[in-house]
């Protein structure tokens, strides 16, 4: 098993994004691709269509009823050893024409006021959803807790679907690091804690359950990976960062999603709509232009337990 020694991201030219987030205290996890590392993690089938009924995206029931009892720990893709360093991973082996597609589900205080007050409509972009099924394109979503709850119809419709893989990104999107786009800082002793709540939220919608984990902007220092030792996790950064949030254009994701793309590659993109409001726009290029390179979407799982 091969692991990285994280850094903390910086990416100068995109200064002007950064600001935006601040203001909103939304994150924007845009940093220079990192160097290699994968983990070996098993890989998990893939089953037939999902259906494509479409949801409501503002619905805020809970779930109808949890999930049966789970597989072992040790066969969930992403679990570690509890109790040992979360290994922290950027793609997967370089070989064979896997890719995975990610989509992060961010929700802070900030973006749930904008919602109740009508300033925002939506932070679920249920188009990219429909692409994705209709072409029936594998993608592994990572949930923050609090964007489950605001969208239970949309987190069962992602979980019912066999080729969508749940991730964890956090309960309320909190900067696990200091200084980390102008995101308001979780306290240490709460780390655990808010991560160990937000599998308990995702668990009870069922489908593909992973112990993949992704840092709020992926900030993460020593201490941060030290809190996630007793919960087994495997940390997902990703190599090819697309600069969605905030973006006026869908052309230049299409082209950082595209120019280092490579078999193995980890695609970060965002699944919420106002933040990201060009990613649906962007997600039909981007898939052609990984057909003409001969690459193929598939779960994360998949594309890290290639080799």
């Amino acid at each position: 098993m091969h692991v990285k020694i994280p850094r903390v991201p910086l990416v100068a030219t995109l200064a002007a994004v950064v600001a935006a987030a601040a203001l909103l205290a939304v994150p924007i996890p845009l940093r220079a691709p990192a160097s290699a590392g994968f983990i070996r993690i098993p890989e998990a089938a893939r089953g037939p269509a999902a259906p494509t009924a479409p949801t409501t995206p503002n619905a805020t029931t809970p779930p109808a009823s949890a999930a049966p009892e789970g597989t072992p720990a040790a066969t969930v893709p992403g679990a570690t050893p509890p109790g040992t360093r979360a290994p922290v991973v950027d793609h997967g082996p370089r070989t064979g024409n896997k890719v995975a597609l990610t989509f992060d589900a961010d929700m802070t205080d900030a973006m749930r006021n904008q919602l109740r007050s009508g300033a925002v409509r939506s932070y679920a972009n249920l188009k990219i959803i429909d692409l994705l099924e209709r072409e029936r394109v594998p993608a592994t979503f990572f949930l923050t807790g609090k964007w489950v709850e605001q969208y239970p119809d949309v987190t069962r419709r992602l979980a019912g679907n066999p080729r969508f893989e749940l991730a964890n990104h956090t309960y309320g999107h909190l900067a696990f690091t200091p200084d980390c786009y102008g995101l308001p800082r979780i306290a240490e002793r709460e780390m655990t804690a808010d991560v160990a709540r937000t599998f308990d939220v995702v668990a009870a919608y069922g489908g593909r359950q992973t112990r993949y984990f992704r840092f709020p902007g992926l900030c993460h220092d020593r201490k941060a990976l030290a809190a996630l030792a007793p919960l087994g996790v495997t940390v997902v950064d990703g190599d090819v960062v697309s600069g969605d949030p905030f973006a006026k254009s869908w052309r230049p994701v299409v082209r950082a999603s595209l120019d280092g793309v490579r078999p193995g590659s980890v695609i970060i993109l965002h699944v919420t709509e106002a933040n990201a409001p060009m990613t649906d726009e962007a997600l039909p290029h981007i898939l052609a232009g990984l057909a003409e390179r001969g690459l193929e979407p598939a779960p994360l799982s998949e594309v890290l337990g290639l080799g």
